[in-house]
């Protein structure tokens, strides 16, 4: 009997239900009722929520109405850094401890929300004095560190519009950020540290910012106190020292911008996504606390970088707006040794672990061993976000990491969406592959080219088709690329993302659609293949790609990472072949299978199949900015 051309390959019938503790600090019980119920009073569920946040004039209405073009808490007036820092002096918190700095030399500062508050409110202070002002663009372009998070919440206090750039982009790909924010001030930092080099930023910062006469000062932190500035340059801490008024916030509209955050640009010039202030402000909140079930004293982890949304929503802006204690690291995850996060996660008894499935892929290469060597028990819940977790990762991370009593959280947001859209709950049962099922008051369906809602188990695109608070409200200075993604399905948001839904609602992603392997006219997401791959005892890491084939349309070419220990063979190479047939059928089996000592990605840990297909194919490969190495 055939596969239907469109059916899921990779089936999961793995249910993990949760442990009694998974519900200590959940916000609900009963997940089918609460949703339900979210669907039916929309404005209720979010007003409920956003009156647990300060606002200095409350809002008119909750939504106005729209999905395309929706506007949230039009009318309420607040502020984000005063949610994030004055709200929590008020409610005690001045001497509990705000951010956790470590690196991988392990040194470490902390900072406690009083001392990040007189931070904060005197860098905005001096922002004001180089004459930057409400709707102002300001550019961060700095380490993963305590000054990052400052600059950012600095910049939200005033009514600045930042714009983070990651650390690890290239003097082009920063100057083409620049060029399109326009902003009045720069902040950078003499270097950033990976893998034991410091890697320098304030020369590449110097360059962007020289053929643009609209940037008026560039803010330098001097890591070593030994940089010489120009007359157009000032020291972050000078600037902090001569300013010691704490600026006032400043009271935003709901619908005032907040940030611009450019997508990676990986396939043609990046987009800035345009976050507004109330309504993400909201979202994060509340998925921030929602989604990990927190509590008041837990010291909670998210591994990205805050050049990234997820830095933003939950290095950044989720934890402290929950109040709780946020660790940032800068370095890379295996080094000096690959156990340098499990050590920390002993050192500062992490209860919540959030980071990505490539880093879970990476540890599993390397073994039990490190993370066999600290005490993990301080853990209570563990997540995933980036891409799909396959469900060999997941097992790993659940049974090695997690001590098989820790739930996974695994997540399916966007840039775009600011928040988590789609989630496995801690308290909830898990399915392994499974990103889980939608947020409440979000709609979300697999749905042919048409909008057609399509059967269980097969595959389409993913969209959205109902609004939610964190929602972006267009693409800076480019309308048109906001427009798309209400096209590509009609009347739908559309992500361009391939998924499967099963009969019980949950969610599994199976990569972008221009990702999709068309194999004898048989769409096989690229996720499917990799997991297949990855069921394979040697296999640490896995991509695959399509090559133009006469006859079948394309063939699948597969570049594996094994783990330590196993050595290249062909007898190797057939045997995960045969394991591929044995998980998804012949139809998917790779024709070529190359063994490779690492695979492209970018910083934020997305495999670049673009990258790995150019080459593959003697094409142009494109902007590599973002590559790790």
């Amino acid at each position: 009997m055939g596969r239907e051309k469109d059916a899921n390959l990779l089936k999961v019938e793995k249910v993990v239900e949760p442990k009694p503790l998974c519900g200590d600090g959940a916000r609900f019980d009963d997940y089918e009722s609460l949703y339900a119920e979210s669907l039916k009073s929309r404005e209720k569920f979010w007003e409920k929520l956003a009156s647990e946040l300060h606002w200095f004039k409350r809002w008119e209405r909750v939504w106005n109405g729209k999905f395309k073009g929706a506007r949230w808490f039009e009318g309420g007036k607040t502020n984000v850094c005063y949610n994030c820092l004055d709200r929590n002096l008020k409610r005690g918190l001045r001497n509990k401890v705000a951010i956790i700095y470590a690196n991988e030399r392990e040194e470490e500062r902390k900072l406690t929300y009083g001392e990040l508050h007189e931070l904060v409110g005197r860098l905005a202070s001096g922002l004001k004095r180089l004459g930057v002002r409400k709707g102002d663009r300001v550019l961060i372009y700095m380490p993963n560190t305590p000054e990052a998070a400052a600059a950012m919440l600095a910049c939200a206090r005033i009514g600045a519009v930042h714009s983070v750039v990651f650390a690890g982009f290239s003097r082009e790909a920063l100057k083409v950020r620049i060029g399109d924010a326009e902003p009045k001030v720069v902040i950078t930092a003499t270097y950033t540290v990976r893998r034991g080099k410091k890697v320098d930023l304030l020369s590449t910062a110097r360059e962007a910012v020289k053929d643009f006469p609209f940037v008026e000062k560039l803010v330098v932190w001097d890591r070593d106190g030994e940089e010489k500035l120009g007359p157009a340059e000032v020291e972050f801490y000078d600037l902090v020292a001569e300013n010691r008024e704490v600026a006032p916030a400043e009271e935003m509209d709901a619908e005032d911008p907040l940030f611009i955050l450019y997508t990676s640009g990986t396939t043609g010039k990046p987009k800035g996504v345009l976050h507004t202030t109330g309504g993400y402000m909201v979202g994060v909140y509340a998925t921030t606390g929602w989604d990990f079930n927190l509590k008041d004293d837990d010291v909670y982890w998210c591994t990205a970088d805050v050049g990234w949304i997820t830095g933003h929503s939950y290095i950044v802006y989720g934890p402290l707006l929950n109040g709780i204690t946020t660790v940032m690291y800068e370095g890379a995850p295996n080094y000096p040794d690959p156990g340098i996060w499990w050590r920390l996660v002993e050192r500062y008894r992490v209860n919540v672990f959030y980071t990505a499935p490539t880093a879970v892929r990476l540890f599993m290469r390397y073994g039990e061993d490190y993370p066999r060597r600290y005490d993990l028990s301080s853990l209570r819940v563990i997540g995933s976000v980036g891409e799909p977790i396959n469900p060999e990762a997941w097992e790993w991370y659940y049974r090695v990491i997690g001590g098989e009593k820790c739930p996974v959280v695994d997540t399916w947001w966007q840039t775009e969406t600011g928040m988590h859209v789609i989630l496995t709950w801690p308290h909830t049962k898990a399915k392994p592959g499974y990103a889980g099922r939608p947020f409440f008051t979000v709609e979300v369906d697999v749905v042919d080219k048409e909008g057609n809602p399509l059967p269980p188990n097969r595959v389409g695109y993913l969209v959205i088709k109902t609004p939610w608070p964190a929602m972006f409200r267009t693409v800076w200075k480019n309308p048109e690329r906001y427009d798309r993604y209400w096209e590509v399905v009609k009347g739908y948001y559309c992500p361009e993302d391939l998924a499967t839904k099963d009969e019980e609602g949950f969610i599994a992603i199976l990569g972008r659609a221009d990702d999709v392997l068309n194999v004898a006219g048989h769409r096989i997401g690229t996720a499917e293949v990799e997991s297949a791959l990855l069921e394979h005892p040697a296999v640490a890491e896995a991509a695959v790609i399509g090559k133009p084939d006469e006859i079948k349309g394309e063939r699948i070419k597969a570049f594996v990472v094994l783990k330590v220990g196993y050595e290249p063979s062909e007898k190797l190479a057939e045997e995960i072949r045969r394991t591929v047939r044995e998980v998804l059928g012949p139809i998917a089996v790779p024709e070529e299978l190359e063994f490779v000592e690492k695979l492209p990605k970018t910083r934020s840990g997305k495999i670049m199949r673009r990258l790995l297909r150019a080459r593959e194919l003697g094409q142009e490969v494109g902007d590599l900015s973002t590559l790790e190495d």
